[in-house]
């Protein structure tokens, strides 16, 4: 009876630890991103999405999406600030090979505060990697709490 109890916690907990080895790889990839902006290096942010990602932003204006080729330009080209994208939370969300992030933020270039509010990931497992499919952002420079919330 013993070894029958023993089977099925172990069999139970498998899934368990997959899901935590997800969420970690997932996590791992969006702060590749974080990374690679705050080093300028394209090359790492350009591993972190799928080859199909799109980006894209809501601001007070509408809807914008920006290029992935447009965005990896960007990152790489020499600025003098630190782009820092500072993250203080992650809820994660897996379904097999799909997983959504949220991650309220405050962007600083430098030590400058420019603007808050939270990313929305979606990633894609492929061939046993994950990788960024789509980000959409919300971005405000008034109404910020520390870890990019509103403070409505």
């Amino acid at each position: 009876m013993l070894k029958i109890v023993i089977g099925c916690l172990i069999i139970v907990g498998f899934p368990t630890y997959g899901q935590v080895q997800d969420k970690e790889q997932i996590i791992s990839v969006v702060d590749q991103l974080f990374a690679g902006m705050r080093q300028g290096d394209s090359v790492l942010v350009r591993q972190a999405f799928d080859s199909s990602a799109q980006l894209h932003t809501i601001g007070e204006n509408g809807l914008y999406t920006t290029p992935l080729k447009q965005f990896l330009i960007a990152v790489g080209t020499p600025h003098d600030e630190v782009w820092d994208e500072r993250v203080t939370e992650y809820e994660v969300r897996v379904d097999g090979p799909l997983a959504t992030v949220w991650t309220p933020y405050r962007f600083y270039r430098g030590e400058t505060f420019s603007h808050c509010g939270v990313n929305a990931f979606q990633l894609v497992r492929s061939k046993d990697e994950w990788k960024i499919l789509q980000i959409t952002d919300t971005r405000r420079e008034e109404g910020c709490k520390e870890g990019g919330s509103s403070s409505k």
